[in-house]
């Protein structure tokens, strides 16, 4: 079993070379308004379609669970060597988690996060801001 994942982009060819870095990998198909990734890490279907009679995808953010703690400093150093901009967030408490996490932005400003749980934490309420900003500056969810 692997997710599919289809977002709208407003340049493909820009996008794709961007995926491209993240990744390391080429699509398995592009034309001019659509390309699919057929990646094996993650295990994930994801493509992408211009906006063409389409809105640009609008998200909080997207994310890939990693394994080990040292597996989001080897994303860290995968995405610094392809240029790609990563904001790294060691043992940090968010959403109701202690995590080790690293962010990056994608040519339509959509965010992911790369990050691994090192435990799980009580839920409490409060006012909660998930995604790469906060108010006060903190990344979160």
């Amino acid at each position: 079993m692997r997710a599919h994942l289809s977002i709208n982009v407003k340049n493909v060819e820009e996008s794709v070379k961007f995926y491209e870095r993240v990744f390391g990998v080429k699509p398995l198909k592009v034309s001019s308004n659509y390309a699919k990734f057929d990646l094996k890490n993650p295990l994930l279907n994801f493509t992408m379609h211009s906006t063409e009679g389409r809105e640009l995808s609008r998200v909080n953010h997207f994310g890939i669970e990693v394994d080990s703690a040292e597996s989001v400093v080897l994303w860290e150093s995968l995405l610094t060597e392809r240029g790609v901009l990563s904001n790294p967030e060691m043992n940090t408490e968010c959403c109701f988690a202690r995590q080790d996490k690293i962010w990056l932005q994608d040519p339509d400003e959509n965010s992911w996060e790369i990050f691994y749980v090192h435990e799980q934490l009580p839920v409490v309420e409060q006012k909660s801001v998930c995604g790469p900003s906060t108010a006060s500056g903190k990344k979160c969810c």
